[in-house]
């Protein structure tokens, strides 16, 4: 492995792991990404390309927020209720199921921007930071 990381697939596909760095540097990407179509979209063309773009930047953070879970050991399928709480607290949390979500997003937060790799390999590849580390003896 060259410790070169391939955006394609870690933006268009769910499956191995990736250590925290890229993770962060693609959550900060898609973030950007977003508040700059916000900010330059006008009305119009907010209703005429927000049918395309949104559909998108969702489908690559349901992405790396899958390898992600999975570098953690967790299911992929974590990254639905993340990506709902994420969406229901935005723009400005209003309601108790508001705080609910809140803290599920708190709780991916930490799980996820703070917490290590899941030590050697697990049932979703080797790990990301030491690919070596999973690897059978010869």
């Amino acid at each position: 492995m060259s410790g070169q990381t391939d955006w394609v697939e870690l933006l268009m596909s769910s499956t191995g792991r990736i250590a925290r760095m890229p993770f962060l540097i693609a959550g900060a990407g898609l973030i950007a990404i977003t508040a700059l179509y916000e900010s330059v979209a006008g009305t119009a063309l907010h209703l005429m390309t927000g049918w395309f773009v949104y559909p998108t930047i969702l489908f690559a953070a349901a992405c790396i927020l899958s390898k992600r879970l999975h570098d953690r050991g967790r299911s992929g399928w974590w990254a639905a209720p993340i990506l709902i709480g994420i969406i229901a607290i935005l723009p400005s949390p209003t309601s108790f199921f508001d705080f609910l979500f809140g803290v599920l997003v708190f709780w991916a937060t930490i799980e996820l921007a703070v917490m290590p790799s899941e030590e050697g390999a697990n049932r979703f590849g080797p790990n990301p930071s030491n690919p070596l580390s999973g690897a059978a003896a010869i």
